[in-house]
């Protein structure tokens, strides 16, 4: 295995894939329509500008960078966004993957490692989520997720390849190094709005519902650097590539719950400013608590996050929204 085509390799955990990739002695080719990656995060290997909804697109990348295997990170992922618009999350995420799978089929790609996510849960029975948990999903990017697990668990058996589906959980942090960073268009996620609260460069901080069953009143989140994620990924695939079982279901995550005013607060400690707060109801689609139970990808592809500690996440995330303030 020597090339990886890498769908959202320009985005924010398909960017830190990439490069943890290259320092893998890999060589990734990103294909990403930029509709929310950015070219400059795509630096470690060749950027391919193309949509997974364009067939032909997708085979001509093939075709040119002839790749040994393929991570799947392109996606529509906005849980809000998808009670609007369920349409659009069905096209691309579940007809857009159908796409890239035909392609490697043409192509003779034997492996796929997929992008899920723990909204395939929904609202868990049970706390911390283990793999064999009941899937059931509360919206439509959790639904299209789904689907996405059980097109490749199909077309898998179906046709002989291996596939290895990482379900993880609240992606965040930025490269410790400060080569790459998260940048959403609009941003959705807790951490980024937390700090550009704290530093005046966006409005007070919302938090949607103060009245869950949970410690503080507030939902818990299991937070798991992307750096780990990106690991995790790579570890995923030499796990298909040195000859594992033809279907690998993980989930990913640090294994600890963080309440959205304990993210407040660490958010305050890093950067020493204070963060203003707006309270506003609960949003649908928002489960009280999601935590990983992770033992079973530390067994499987030697799982063991670095970075993950609530701490070292805003820190890295604050460093990189310094660095993106100053260009």
């Amino acid at each position: 295995m020597q090339t990886v085509l890498v769908t959202g390799g320009a985005g924010f955990i398909g960017s830190h894939t990439c490069k943890a990739l290259a320092a893998a002695g890999l060589k990734p080719v990103a294909f990403d329509n930029l509709s929310t990656g950015h070219a400059d995060l795509a630096r470690f290997g060749p950027l391919v500008e193309g949509d997974i909804l364009d067939g032909p697109a997708v085979d001509a990348a093939f075709a040119q960078h002839r790749p040994d295997a393929v991570i799947h990170f392109a996606a529509l992922a906005y849980v809000g966004a998808s009670m609007r618009e369920p349409l659009a999350y069905y096209r691309v995420n579940v007809a857009g993957l159908v796409n890239v799978v035909e392609a490697m089929l043409r192509h003779g790609v034997p492996s796929i490692v997929f992008s899920s996510s723990c909204a395939t849960y929904g609202i868990p029975e049970r706390i911390p989520i283990v793999e064999s948990a009941p899937q059931r999903p509360i919206s439509p990017y959790g639904r299209s997720k789904l689907a996405g697990e059980q097109i490749l668990a199909d077309a898998g058996a179906a046709e002989g390849f291996k596939v290895a589906m990482l379900r993880y959980f609240n992606a965040a942090g930025a490269d410790p190094a400060g080569e790459l960073s998260e940048r959403h268009d609009p941003e959705t996620h807790l951490i980024p709005l937390a700090i550009d609260a704290a530093i005046g460069l966006g409005p007070p901080l919302q938090i949607f519902g103060t009245d869950y069953p949970t410690a503080d009143g507030t939902c818990e989140r299991d937070f798991i650097h992307v750096s780990d994620l990106a690991a995790a990924h790579v570890a995923a695939l030499r796990h298909l590539d040195e000859g594992a079982a033809a279907a690998l279901t993980l989930n990913l995550g640090a294994g600890k719950a963080a309440s959205v005013r304990s993210v407040v607060a660490a958010v305050e400690r890093v950067t020493g400013a204070v963060v203003p707060l707006a309270h506003a109801g609960r949003r649908s689609g928002d489960p009280p608590v999601l935590v990983a139970d992770a033992s079973l990808a530390r067994a499987t592809i030697g799982f063991a996050p670095r970075f993950s500690d609530l701490d070292t996440i805003v820190a890295t995330a604050w460093k990189a929204r310094r660095q993106d303030a100053r260009r």
